[in-house]
């Protein structure tokens, strides 16, 4: 479980662990985005200290910046700016208006989508009560 609260100051990014499609954009981030929050799934973190909902964290991805918490395509947007250059004009584009709610559009079909997504499996589709124990 996670020792980081919700009201420290390193960034934390969280995710659905046991979806292999999040598990596949989470290492995209990690090898070409150097510089990049902490990145850590919600099944191996404490949800209560952190201010979360395992519904929240089944729903979005989850970016906690001092204290504060953004979900699904602002997260996203969030995150990308730690990675500077292009990566970061990425993200403030994905926060301008009209772009914002676009990307949120995209986001949420995505989400419900991600068993469909490259790298997604059938398990990717289900709620955490319905997945198999690996």
């Amino acid at each position: 479980m996670s020792s980081l609260s919700a009201t420290e100051a390193t960034p934390l990014l969280i995710f659905d662990g046991d979806c292999a499609f999040c598990t596949r954009c989470v290492r995209f981030i990690e090898r070409r985005i150097r510089r990049h929050p902490r990145i850590q799934s919600w099944q191996r973190s404490d949800l209560a200290d952190l201010g979360l909902t395992q519904e929240q964290c089944e729903t979005a991805v989850q970016l906690i910046e001092d204290g504060r918490t953004t979900s699904a395509h602002v997260a996203i947007a969030r995150l990308l700016i730690y990675g500077k250059w292009g990566w970061a004009v990425l993200g403030y584009l994905l926060l301008v208006p009209g772009v914002k709610q676009i990307a949120g559009v995209v986001y949420r079909w995505v989400a419900k989508n991600r068993d469909r997504m490259p790298g997604g499996t059938a398990e990717c589709a289900l709620p955490q009560s319905e997945r198999t124990e690996r």
